[in-house]
């Protein structure tokens, strides 16, 4: 005799065949979402950000920085689905901005820019931040100086240059800014890459330090591309090298100094930073955004354009850069006197 199983216990077990199957495809899909290495930011999933973003730029409007930012702002805030709004907080040498950004709850709604003058200002204004204080996000880019020599000069390479210091010590004068600012700390860089002396000036700025050159005050300077191209192009100045990565294309013909044999880097850099406590998830979703942005074809040709070159790092790589950074500009500092506030 035929045994029939009761209608009831067939579909009684549906229910608990279907919740297995489903617990075993969603368990499989965990599992290559592991094995591909793919995480998804608790922030994004909890929706951040939610509200507009306060960018502040420590330096006044019209500036390099603040044209950077605002570049970087209006194009991150379409991919953030929220505005970035940006406020400039100029004084005390970026110091002020900075400060209001430390101190800001953080929870990734305000970030500010960092450039290389919070390094110095770090070890010699005792109301500065570290930059330990901060959380970095994204590196932008740098802005290389330009060794250049004025017309009237018999010096036409490097080579001649690197000659006449080493001849000369102490006699070249060069032109830069005040002590711990970007250019003098690259004159003083320049110095012990290339094993010479040679006699900082200080200018207020970078144009009277260009005015000099051209009129033969002094005989060299280190400032960036963009205020020596234009009288590189019409044979005022000579440059001779650039102090980044690659050649600078407002100056094209103009080798970098690793070209010619010299390990050196100098200049004004950028990054964007939050204050520290900032949770991971919002800066890991801060960076991805913002690496997204600046990474885009179509901004950096609209930086490009304003003259800045775009080498975007993202967290890591960034604060190996800094670490970089602050180890080869402290003992300039140290050995110009200007550590007064820390000291490593």
């Amino acid at each position: 005799m035929n045994r029939i199983e009761p209608a009831t216990s067939t579909a009684a077990a549906r229910p608990a065949r279907l919740r297995r199957r489903l617990l075993s495809c969603a368990m499989a899909a965990a599992a290559a979402v592991a094995a591909a290495g793919i995480t998804v930011s608790g922030a994004i999933a909890q929706g951040f950000p939610s509200q507009p973003i306060t960018m502040i730029v420590p330096w006044p409007p019209g500036g390099g920085s603040d044209i950077a930012m605002r570049l970087v702002a209006d194009a991150a805030s379409k991919k953030m689905g929220q505005p970035i709004v940006v406020v400039n907080r100029p004084g005390a040498g970026g110091t002020i901005g900075l400060k209001e950004m430390a101190s800001s709850k953080p929870d990734g709604y305000t970030i500010a820019m960092v450039a290389t003058g919070a390094v110095f200002a770090q070890y010699n204004n005792p109301n500065a931040n570290a930059l330990s204080d901060f959380e970095p996000i994204v590196f932008f880019g740098d802005d290389p100086v330009v060794l250049s020599v004025g017309a009237k000069t018999s010096i036409k390479t490097l080579a001649d240059y690197v000659a006449a210091a080493k001849a000369n010590p102490g006699k070249l004068r060069n032109g830069n800014d005040q002590p711990g600012g970007s250019s003098h700390v690259a004159a003083s860089l320049m110095e012990r890459a290339i094993g010479v002396r040679i006699n900082k000036i200080a200018y207020a700025g970078f144009a009277p330090t260009v005015q000099a050159l051209l009129s033969g005050e002094i005989d060299s300077a280190t400032v960036p591309a963009p205020d020596i191209s234009q009288h590189h192009k019409s044979g005022a100045a000579r440059s001779l090298a650039i102090a980044g990565t690659q050649r600078h294309f407002l100056l094209p013909d103009v080798p970098t100094f690793r070209e010619q044999g010299i390990d050196f880097l100098a200049g004004t850099w950028r990054y964007i930073a939050a204050p520290r406590g900032t949770p991971p998830d919002r800066l890991a979703a801060l960076e991805a955004r913002l690496l997204e942005t600046m990474r885009d074809k179509g901004f950096i040709e609209k930086a490009r354009a304003a003259g800045f070159i775009v080498e975007p790092m993202n967290r890591a790589d960034t604060a190996r850069r800094l670490a970089a950074e602050d180890a080869a500009m402290y003992p300039v500092f140290l050995e110009a006197g200007l550590v007064r506030a820390r000291q490593k």
